[in-house]
């Protein structure tokens, strides 16, 4: 029986005038007991009937009257409100951990006095800016602008939080996020920090019984050196990449509710801080990047004394840096892997028991699994995405410098600093081009002006093109400053021209990928028609989508490797033969200049997942309808904001694939002194090699799905004995279990990241020492060697079609459901909506667990490749 609307509408405009006037004046446990004092003496609601006062003993406010209310009663039990033992916020959902958790090194920094920390951040500047003095002007000026993007973010970091985070009841779900979030990513990062120490070993002892190369020989560099200097590097860049995934988390679970409260307001508003606030993860990540491999090179530059008299040469030095690479990219597999099965094995089971089989809407708080499902966009979209990010572009900074410094020796260049230090330099102005990009995005002009919704994908749109447009600006000034040389005046133009190839490939991955996933197009409305005639047609229609959309990026990609390699090749770099040399550093600068606007791709990423959270929190705070159409919105692009920049993701790592397995040969030929420029396909063993590398991506893929589907039966069981045990969580009057739910999903999938992961860091290792055995017997001593290489180019070429298909598969299902649920073909709760909430659950571990872990994959089968080149030989 429901209570008198008008009553219950009077009721709660009179407590919000008294908090309203006493917010300024009074404490909250002032506040708090005057409310109570209400409650209990000034308003008594009662039931059309019936005497009773508020609902007693664990009742919910029937929220068919109340959900438009803005009030504590949404998400609060109305008896703790008369309870005598009443706290200052209630605690309706479950505190995940006992107390906050703060790392350990930021525990340590603020327990430091100020002036101590002061003190010591000046000395590390000056120490920093020392080593980059000794080493070349431009890496101080790398250091400069890192520096200032530091700053920055912290400007956005303030910006942010010092928006309100609205009433009590979304500060309270907000809790309940951060709570999970944290907890999981303590444990998790601890699990993969065990592994990278017990891997750091293994390297270590392999490169203290290798034979070094004659350059190392030569430049005094022995074993045990160079083992404890790839050991720091992995390590290093195995912390770094850890950190880029703990700034996305933290970032996200303090953004959402201010998106959340923001989007009361207006649209705009909402969109920007989500913005700002995926710019501060974007930001941090690339430049911790940048600086990252810029200590780590100039250190190394000014300690080995490098171009000193019989030392190491600058060229050689880009190859002390690949551990760094392997480390980012191992924690990000680990990462990606046990994110995604986190996130996904939640949501697939929040969405097959709750909006199925129960017929609540998505994030309703009587669904056990809403909160995990939350707490899943962080871990898996932010954390895990953050050091996706941040291995990609160290990936493609090394493989390029080592391109740079190889081309360089070979073509005789006085000054090779400027071919090596490019990278840098572009990431650097990418840093730059993207805060401009993200500061052209504004709130509303006046403070509680009406103004109609616009298309958040289209101002997206427009921030995106004036990144691009300064992108090329500095891109150009990069090439005529570094790349210029008096043996070849004119090559810079033809690298700059690489540089433009590469953003329009950029572009070109947003546009398709766009297209395939965003319903104001034809194949996502097409799939959304399949599911009127059932769930089956809708799986096919989604996967044949699926299939189709591998097409146009693997066109693109192969028109940008050939024409960059051409532009290369013509730009009268040549060797003392006289043979042209600049083709693959041309492929080089191409990835460079896809990767130029890298830091805003990211800032959209982020949106996405911080857009879906402030979604969730309104829908669970009860809030106004009005609230929850502008975060659908705005979840609906975040949806295609993801998937464009998986696209791109996929396309940057087919490109810098391309670089690292240049590389790798490169690396095989000079600790072997042998040519090693080509692998024979015709070779029986060889070809081998790459069916087994094919094999890895299709059973990788089929790991990491099965891997959710395991986790997501547990979720589905669990959800269904909640449901049947405690009958009145849907009337409202009994609390569902949040905190059950996170422990599930928390443990499966820490636990089922392990075997997927672990064939893609042994399968490689272990093939190529085994025929390098097989080649010892048979005569063919770079047998291991050829495997591998083979290994790695058939595993590249799958990896590249499987995680397009993924992706886009997934993006479009999850769309074709956002777009019957803006009402057509039925809208929410039809037979339609349901057939494309099985597509979407279909898709979920696609797009969000296996896809972008392959991502990953692609690229770390080439930096361990690189690193363990010498078990193969």
């Amino acid at each position: 029986m429901l209570w008198d609307s008008s009553v219950v509408s009077n009721a709660f405009q009179k407590i919000s005038a008294i908090i309203f006037r006493l917010e300024k004046t009074v404490d909250m446990s002032q506040r708090t007991r005057v409310i109570k004092s209400l409650l209990q003496r000034s308003v008594k609601i009662q039931r059309p009937g019936s005497g009773a006062d508020l609902p007693q003993g664990g009742e919910y406010g029937p929220i068919p009257v109340a959900r438009r209310v803005n009030s504590l009663h949404a998400v609060t039990m109305v008896d703790d409100l008369e309870d005598g033992n009443y706290q200052e916020r209630p605690r309706t959902f479950p505190a995940m951990r006992s107390k906050p958790y703060t790392p350990l090194f930021f525990r340590i920094i603020m327990g430091v006095n100020v002036r101590v920390m002061y003190a010591l951040l000046l000395l590390g500047f000056g120490a920093i800016f020392y080593i980059g003095a000794s080493t070349s002007p431009i890496i101080v000026f790398v250091f400069s602008i890192c520096i200032i993007s530091f700053l920055f973010s912290i400007y956005l970091a303030k910006w942010v939080l010092a928006k309100d985070e609205g009433p009590p009841e979304m500060v309270q779900i907000a809790d309940a996020i951060r709570d999970g979030a944290e907890g999981f990513f303590r444990t998790q990062y601890g699990t993969i920090s065990r592994m990278a120490i017990l891997l750091a070993l293994v390297i270590l002892i392999i490169y203290l019984f290798r034979s070094p190369t004659p350059q190392q020989e030569s430049s005094g560099l022995g074993r045990s050196t160079s083992a404890y200097i790839t050991v720091a590097a992995f390590l290093l860049g195995a912390v770094c990449s850890g950190s880029a995934g703990y700034v996305g988390m933290w970032v996200s679970v303090r953004a959402n509710v201010r998106v959340s409260s923001a989007a009361r307001r207006s649209a705009r508003e909402a969109l920007q801080v989500a913005v700002r606030a995926g710019g501060l993860s974007a930001i941090v990540v690339v430049g911790m990047v940048v600086i990252g491999v810029a200590v780590l090179y100039a250190t190394f530059f000014v300690w080995l004394e490098v171009d000193s008299p019989g030392s190491m040469k600058v060229t050689d030095l880009p190859l002390l840096l690949v551990g760094y690479g392997f480390g980012a990219s191992f924690v990000a597999l680990f990462a990606q892997l046990g994110g995604g099965i986190y996130t996904k094995a939640a949501d697939v089971g929040a969405d097959l028991v709750g909006k199925i089989e129960q017929g609540i809407p998505e994030d309703d708080p009587r669904n056990p699994a809403v909160i995990a499902d939350l707490v899943g966009d962080n871990v898996g979209d932010c954390a895990a995405r953050g050091a996706d990010l941040f291995e990609s572009i160290a990936a493609e900074i090394i493989s390029a410098m080592i391109l740079g410094g190889s081309m360089a020796q070979r073509c005789k260049i006085q000054d090779p600093s400027g071919f090596i230090l490019f990278p840098l330099v572009v990431h650097s102005f990418d840093l730059v081009v993207s805060s401009v990009g993200i500061l052209s995005i504004k709130g509303t002009r006046e403070s509680g002006a009406k103004v109609p919704m616009e298309d958040p994908m289209e101002i997206l749109q427009k921030g995106y093109s004036v990144t691009i447009f300064l992108a090329i600006l500095t891109f150009g000034a990069s090439t005529r400053w570094l790349l210029y040389t008096e043996q070849a005046p004119t090559a810079w133009l033809n690298f700059a021209l690489c540089g433009l190839v590469g953003i329009m490939t950029a572009y070109a991955f947003v546009w398709i990928t766009k297209y395939y996933t965003d319903y104001k197009h034809e194949p996502v409305r097409t799939l959304a028609l399949s599911s009127s005639t059932g769930h089956g047609t809708n799986i096919i229609a989604g996967i044949s989508l699926g299939l189709e959309s591998t097409a146009l990026p693997v066109l693109v990609i192969s028109i940008s490797i050939i024409s960059a390699f051409w532009l290369g090749h013509t730009s009268g770099l040549v060797d003392e033969t006289g043979n042209p040399t600049g083709g693959l550093f041309g492929t080089a600068v191409a990835t460079m200049g896809m990767l130029s606007t890298a830091a805003y791709v990211l800032t959209m990423d982020m949106f996405g997942p911080i857009a879906d959270n402030a979604g969730g929190i309104v829908e669970m705070s009860q809030q106004p309808e009005s609230v929850r159409e502008i975060t659908d919105v705005l979840d609906a692009v975040g949806n295609t904001t993801k998937a464009t920049t998986k696209g791109f993701a996929i396309g940057s790592a087919a490109l810098a694939s391309f670089l690292l397995f240049s590389a790798y040969m490169d690396e095989v030929a000079s600790f072997a002194q042998v040519s090693f420029k080509q692998v024979d396909i015709a070779i029986p063993e060889v070809f081998v090699g790459g069916l087994l590398g094919s094999m890895l991506i299709f059973l990788f893929s089929a790991w990491a799905c099965s891997a959710v589907g395991r986790t997501a039966q547990e979720v589905v069981n669990e959800v269904r004995r909640q449901f049947i045990e405690r009958p009145g969580i849907m009337d409202y009057k009994e609390k569902p279990d949040y905190g059950r739910c996170v422990a599930i999903v928390a443990s499966a999938s820490l636990r089922e990241m392990i075997k997927p992961g672990a064939l893609a860091i042994i399968s490689p290792i272990v093939t190529g020492f085994l025929f390098r055995i097989l080649g010892h017997y048979t005569g063919h001593p770079l047998l291991g060697a050829k495997v591998v290489a083979s290994m790695l180019m058939f595993g590249t070429v799958s990896g590249i079609l499987m995680a397009l298909f993924l992706n886009t598969a997934g993006g479009a299902w999850d769309n074709a459901k956002k777009y019957i649920e803006t009402g057509v073909l039925g809208g929410k709760g039809s037979d339609c909506h349901k057939a494309a909430i099985t597509g979407d659950t279909v898709g979920d571990p696609f797009k969000d667990t296996a896809g972008p872990s392959l991502h990953v994959l692609i690229k770390m089968l080439a930096t361990i490749t690189l690193v363990m080149a010498p078990v193969f030989l």
